[in-house]
């Protein structure tokens, strides 16, 4: 019994030698990573293995312990300045990385035969900023690689914020920000609704009053001739200048002022006089709401409106012609920094022809602008409402003409002076809303033209319209009364 447990023995033993013996062969051949930066990693080489080559990353500032099969006289390094060996005894070594970057060691043995060559790779150490971001953006599917100084970021985040915010807490491992490439996805492009609404009240009054005398007074071979002609000093707003030569402004909203004759004749002279009065009150809305919509990080443009041509001259003496835009303008670049944060960069502006600030080149008549404008930078919640401009104006304008010494007499001074007053009231507001939105049916979505029908002949002859009716009928309302206490509560 005792030599069969002895022979059962000898073959275990001799099974192991063999397979040992193979591992030895392979194992030269092979290169297996052994160790990566941020774990406590201990690197054995197995007795009897011969020369045996290994790749191993090492952490910056870390250190990795080496066990060898049989004592060792000499170690070689590649670079001393990325990583240092240690002898702590003749078959234990410490590898330290001192510096980002590559290297090599050597291990020679008593007999100078090499045992162990060391491919090593010196990275940071991103295990803990892994954890850290994990922690700090939940949710997130972020991956670390560092190539030499670089480092690159993958995998991907919940929004374009959350990209950025892992950017800059790796930043802080690096000398230069240009030293980390984002390659971070954001998983879904949140589309952004701006409506915007450009609300505008002003409110004109004018009071004119003046009266032109004409006196003659003649007495043989002598006459006497006294003119007065008071004109108004300020114009009324409004007035449309033509681009075409010969051709009359037409005022908007503004009527011609009224006027009145009473004369007196007689043999040795005349007396005529013409009343001018005009009292007018005039009331003015503005009211643009553009609506655009684009992705988070994207910027949109929207214009309704026209074009106006201005000459532009040339170094070679000639004239062209370049439109500019004027009516109703929204630019605008949103950002979701999360599921309840905008952050807008508006831009509107409102913009209508004058003749304030016009100019007349030629026989040309070059009209300005009136223009509300505003642009700033705003935050947000989806749904949210802010007022990002706002304006109050009141224009008072008062002047009075007449003769000197005259129009300062009590009563009769009115005859000798005219009165001119233009009052101007403006109440503006630019309100925006952001919206986070998402792609709907076809079926839902309804044109304003849903419905429209034109008028029959015989509708639009007899009973004036132009049009059918067309559109949803609304619901009605439901029948029924009320049950009970309903109303107010007095306490």
């Amino acid at each position: 019994m005792m030599k069969k447990t002895f022979r059962t023995g000898w073959a275990l033993t001799a099974l192991l030698l063999a397979f040992s013996m193979f591992a030895a062969l392979t194992l030269p051949l092979a290169t297996v990573a052994l160790a990566e930066p941020g774990q406590r990693s201990i690197l054995r080489i197995p007795a009897g293995a011969g020369h045996v080559t290994r790749k191993v990353t090492l952490g910056l500032n870390k250190s990795i312990v080496v066990e060898l099969p049989r004592e060792v006289r000499d170690v070689l390094v590649s670079d001393p300045k990325k990583m240092d060996a240690v002898l702590n005894s003749a078959r234990r070594a410490f590898l330290i990385g001192m510096e980002v970057g590559q290297a090599n060691a050597f291990f020679f043995d008593q007999s100078g035969n090499q045992i162990l060559t060391l491919e090593v790779r010196v990275e940071r150490d991103l295990a803990g900023v892994s954890e850290i971001l994990h922690r700090l953006i939940p949710g997130s599917q972020i991956k670390l690689e560092a190539v030499n100084d670089n480092i690159i970021l993958t995998g991907s985040v919940a929004n374009p914020a959350d990209a950025t915010r892992a950017a800059d807490i790796v930043s802080r491992m690096v000398k230069e920000k240009e030293n980390i490439l984002n390659m971070i996805n954001v998983a879904a492009k949140e589309q952004i609704l701006l409506k915007v609404t450009v609300a505008e009240m002003e409110r004109n009054i004018i009071k004119q009053l003046g009266i032109d005398l004409d006196a003659l007074v003649s007495s043989g071979n002598f006459s006497f001739q006294a003119l007065s002609d008071l004109p108004f000093p300020f114009s009324p707003k409004g007035t449309v200048i033509p681009f075409l030569p010969n051709s009359t402004p037409q005022a908007q909203g503004v009527a011609s002022t009224a006027a009145g004759a009473v004369g007196w004749q007689s043999n040795t002279g005349r007396v005529n006089s013409i009343l001018r009065a005009l009292e007018q009150d005039g009331l003015l809305r503005t009211l643009a709401e553009p609506n655009l919509t684009t992705i988070s990080g994207e910027t949109a443009n929207f214009l309704a409106g026209g074009e106006f041509p201005i000459p532009v001259a040339q170094d070679n003496d000639t004239i062209t012609v370049e439109f500019k835009p004027f009516g109703v303008a929204l630019a605008f670049t949103p950002v979701v920094l999360s599921e309840s944060r905008i952050s807008l960069k508006v831009s509107t502006e409102v913009s209508e022809l004058t003749n304030e600030g016009a100019i007349n080149v030629g026989v040309l008549a070059i009209p300005g602008l009136k223009v509300r404008r505003a642009n700033t930078t705003i935050e947000l919640p989806s749904g949210g409402s802010i007022v990002i401009a706002g304006l109050i104006s009141e224009d008072t304008k008062q002047a009075m003409s007449g003769y000197p010494g005259l129009k300062n007499l009590p009563v009769l001074g009115n005859l000798f002076r005219s009165r001119d007053f233009i009052k101007s009231e403006t109440e503006l507001i630019i309100i925006v809303t952001p919206y986070t939105v998402n792609p709907v049916a076809r079926k839902e979505l309804a044109r304003p033209d849903k419905g429209f029908a034109w008028a029959s002949d015989r509708a639009s002859n007899l009973l004036g319209q132009i049009n059918r009716i067309y559109g949803n009928r609304p619901q009605q309302m439901p029948v029924g009364r009320y049950q009970g206490d309903y109303g107010f509560i007095v306490e």
